[in-house]
Protein backbone atom coordinates (compact mmCIF):
# COMPACT_ATOMS: atom_id res chain seq x y z
CA UNK A 1 0.00 0.00 0.00
CA UNK A 2 1.20 3.39 -0.91
CA UNK A 3 1.09 6.71 0.83
CA UNK A 4 -2.48 7.98 0.66
CA UNK A 5 -3.85 11.44 -0.05
CA UNK A 6 -4.77 11.84 3.62
CA UNK A 7 -1.17 11.28 4.68
CA UNK A 8 0.01 14.06 2.32
CA UNK A 9 -2.59 16.42 3.72
CA UNK A 10 -1.50 15.66 7.29
CA UNK A 11 2.15 16.38 6.45
CA UNK A 12 1.26 19.67 4.70
CA UNK A 13 -0.99 20.65 7.62
CA UNK A 14 1.78 20.03 10.17
CA UNK A 15 4.30 21.95 8.03
CA UNK A 16 1.86 24.86 7.69
CA UNK A 17 1.30 24.95 11.47
CA UNK A 18 5.07 25.01 12.12
CA UNK A 19 5.59 27.81 9.59
CA UNK A 20 2.67 29.81 11.03
CA UNK A 21 4.08 29.38 14.54
CA UNK A 22 7.50 30.63 13.46
CA UNK A 23 6.05 33.64 11.61
CA UNK A 24 3.76 34.57 14.51
CA UNK A 25 6.69 34.27 16.95
CA UNK A 26 8.74 36.68 14.85
CA UNK A 27 5.81 39.14 14.64
CA UNK A 28 5.27 38.99 18.41
CA UNK A 29 8.97 39.63 19.10
CA UNK A 30 9.09 42.58 16.68
CA UNK A 31 5.86 44.02 18.10
CA UNK A 32 7.18 43.83 21.67
CA UNK A 33 10.45 45.49 20.59
CA UNK A 34 8.63 48.35 18.84
CA UNK A 35 6.30 48.79 21.83
CA UNK A 36 9.22 48.98 24.27
CA UNK A 37 11.08 51.45 22.05
CA UNK A 38 8.05 53.73 21.78
CA UNK A 39 7.50 53.55 25.54
CA UNK A 40 11.14 54.48 26.25
CA UNK A 41 11.02 57.35 23.77
CA UNK A 42 7.79 58.60 25.31
CA UNK A 43 9.43 58.59 28.75
CA UNK A 44 12.41 60.57 27.42
CA UNK A 45 10.16 63.13 25.71
CA UNK A 46 8.09 63.49 28.89
CA UNK A 47 11.24 64.03 30.95
CA UNK A 48 12.55 66.57 28.43
CA UNK A 49 9.25 68.47 28.52
CA UNK A 50 9.44 68.55 32.34
CA UNK A 51 12.99 69.94 32.20
CA UNK A 52 13.07 73.64 31.40
CA UNK A 53 14.86 76.67 32.78
CA UNK A 54 15.46 80.30 31.87
CA UNK A 55 18.02 83.01 32.65
CA UNK A 56 16.01 85.88 34.18
CA UNK A 57 18.58 88.70 34.56
CA UNK A 58 18.22 92.26 33.37
CA UNK A 59 20.39 92.14 30.22
CA UNK A 60 21.66 95.70 30.78
CA UNK A 61 22.62 95.27 34.44
CA UNK A 62 24.54 92.08 35.27
CA UNK A 63 25.42 91.95 38.99
CA UNK A 64 28.91 91.00 40.08
CA UNK A 65 30.48 89.54 43.18
CA UNK A 66 34.23 90.05 43.14
CA UNK A 67 35.39 88.68 39.77
CA UNK A 68 32.19 86.65 39.24
CA UNK A 69 29.20 87.63 37.16
CA UNK A 70 25.90 86.53 38.70
CA UNK A 71 23.12 85.14 36.53
CA UNK A 72 19.75 84.10 37.92
CA UNK A 73 18.30 80.88 36.58
CA UNK A 74 14.67 79.88 37.16
CA UNK A 75 13.34 76.32 36.92
CA UNK A 76 10.31 76.45 34.60
CA UNK A 77 9.89 72.68 34.37
CA UNK A 78 7.85 70.28 36.43
CA UNK A 79 10.77 68.41 38.03
CA UNK A 80 13.57 69.30 40.42
CA UNK A 81 16.81 70.29 38.63
CA UNK A 82 20.16 69.16 40.00
CA UNK A 83 22.46 72.16 39.53
CA UNK A 84 26.07 71.09 39.32
CA UNK A 85 28.97 71.39 36.92
CA UNK A 86 28.25 67.81 35.85
CA UNK A 87 24.66 68.49 34.78
CA UNK A 88 25.13 71.96 33.23
CA UNK A 89 27.58 73.34 30.67
CA UNK A 90 28.14 77.10 30.35
CA UNK A 91 29.26 78.94 27.22
CA UNK A 92 29.99 82.65 26.80
CA UNK A 93 30.24 83.94 23.24
CA UNK A 94 30.50 80.35 22.02
CA UNK A 95 33.49 79.49 24.24
CA UNK A 96 33.02 76.79 26.87
CA UNK A 97 33.67 77.88 30.44
CA UNK A 98 35.87 75.51 32.46
CA UNK A 99 34.19 73.57 35.29
CA UNK A 100 36.31 75.43 37.86
CA UNK A 101 35.13 78.83 36.58
CA UNK A 102 31.41 78.52 37.34
CA UNK A 103 29.23 77.25 40.16
CA UNK A 104 25.67 77.44 41.45
CA UNK A 105 24.49 78.80 44.79
CA UNK A 106 22.22 75.76 45.32
CA UNK A 107 22.73 72.06 44.60
CA UNK A 108 19.18 71.74 43.24
CA UNK A 109 16.13 73.87 42.49
CA UNK A 110 12.48 72.89 42.74
CA UNK A 111 9.94 73.92 40.07
CA UNK A 112 9.28 77.70 40.03
CA UNK A 113 12.34 78.41 42.20
CA UNK A 114 15.57 80.05 41.10
CA UNK A 115 19.28 79.83 41.82
CA UNK A 116 22.31 81.99 41.17
CA UNK A 117 24.92 80.98 38.63
CA UNK A 118 28.34 82.47 39.36
CA UNK A 119 30.60 82.71 36.31
CA UNK A 120 34.21 83.77 36.68
CA UNK A 121 35.33 85.44 33.48
CA UNK A 122 36.88 88.71 32.40
CA UNK A 123 34.68 90.12 29.67
CA UNK A 124 35.34 93.17 27.56
CA UNK A 125 32.71 95.90 27.42
CA UNK A 126 29.98 95.22 24.86
CA UNK A 127 27.37 92.62 24.00
CA UNK A 128 27.87 88.99 24.99
CA UNK A 129 25.85 85.78 24.79
CA UNK A 130 25.53 83.32 27.65
CA UNK A 131 24.33 79.83 26.74
CA UNK A 132 23.53 77.30 29.44
CA UNK A 133 22.97 73.67 28.43
CA UNK A 134 21.34 71.47 31.04
CA UNK A 135 19.99 67.95 31.45
CA UNK A 136 18.27 66.32 28.46
CA UNK A 137 20.11 68.87 26.23
CA UNK A 138 17.66 71.60 27.23
CA UNK A 139 19.28 75.00 26.80
CA UNK A 140 18.69 78.71 27.24
CA UNK A 141 20.51 81.54 25.53
CA UNK A 142 20.75 84.99 27.05
CA UNK A 143 22.23 88.11 25.43
CA UNK A 144 23.57 90.72 27.82
CA UNK A 145 25.71 93.84 27.90
CA UNK A 146 28.74 94.66 30.08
Amino acid sequence: MGFSLTGSHVIFFIAAMIAAGIVSGVFVAVSVDVSNSLSDRGDRVSQQLNTDFEIINDPNNIPTSGSDYIFYMKNLGGEKLITSNETFQVFIDGDIIAFADYNFSDSSIQPSEYTSLYVEDSLAAGDHTLRVVGPMAVEDEFTFEI
